[in-house]
């Protein structure tokens, strides 16, 4: 399945959003939301880790994980920033030392087949040894597309002005509001909270 050719953006690659999967140093299984870099037959993917983040140690330590396109909103925001509230369940992948989400629309199980972590954010380049798809994605609605961009927002409140973060939550809080279910709010409301608390004690600190 796998080539050595590289997806670019701009040219054969793109950046799709979802869920990764990686095998902690005592087996416990890390959830983290990425997007990486895919070509259009998902045989080849491009991850882009900072060095900071669990995910960037598990690969570089065990070179394995599985890629998960999902429409499961909620999981993405609560991996956003941290643990998810509730283990979800997953089922033990067959080709690689890794775990697949039960509850995904299709996964991809990668190894890494080159690294390059001199800058922060690392790059890493991974071939698709197996994959499988539970159900279709019919892809995101309008509110479920403000959730994801709120998730992204929550990991960037460190780096970004807290003028800028809040002219972007309340943008994306109007289309929340305007289209989202009871699901896709609660999520919302979720990372709202955090972006908030996180900003206002980093404020009186």
């Amino acid at each position: 399945m796998a080539d050595s050719h590289v997806p670019q953006l701009g040219a054969d690659g793109r950046i799709i959003e979802g869920l990764i999967t990686t095998l902690n140093k005592d087996g416990t299984v890390n959830i983290s939301p990425m997007g990486p870099i895919v070509d259009k037959n998902f045989h080849r993917f491009v991850l882009r880790p900072y060095q900071s983040s669990t995910t960037y140690q598990n690969l570089k330590r065990g070179g394995q994980a599985v890629f998960h396109v999902t429409d499961d909103i909620r999981l993405i925001a609560e991996t956003a920033i941290g643990d998810p509230l509730a283990p979800p369940p997953m089922v033990r992948a067959k080709n690689i030392e890794g775990q697949i989400l039960k509850d995904t629309c299709s996964w991809y199980a990668l190894r890494i087949t080159k690294l390059d972590d001199a800058h922060e954010r690392t790059w890493l380049e991974a071939s698709c040894i197996d994959h499988g798809q539970q159900r279709s994605f019919i892809g995101y609605n309008r509110a479920q597309h403000a959730v994801l961009e709120t998730a992204i927002l929550a990991t960037r409140i460190h780096i970004l002005p807290p003028e800028n973060i809040f002219d972007d939550l309340s943008r994306l809080e109007l289309i929340v509001t305007k289209t989202a279910s009871e699901y896709e709010k609660r999520a919302f409301d979720f990372l709202h909270h955090y972006i908030e608390s996180n900003i206002s004690a980093s404020s009186s600190t």
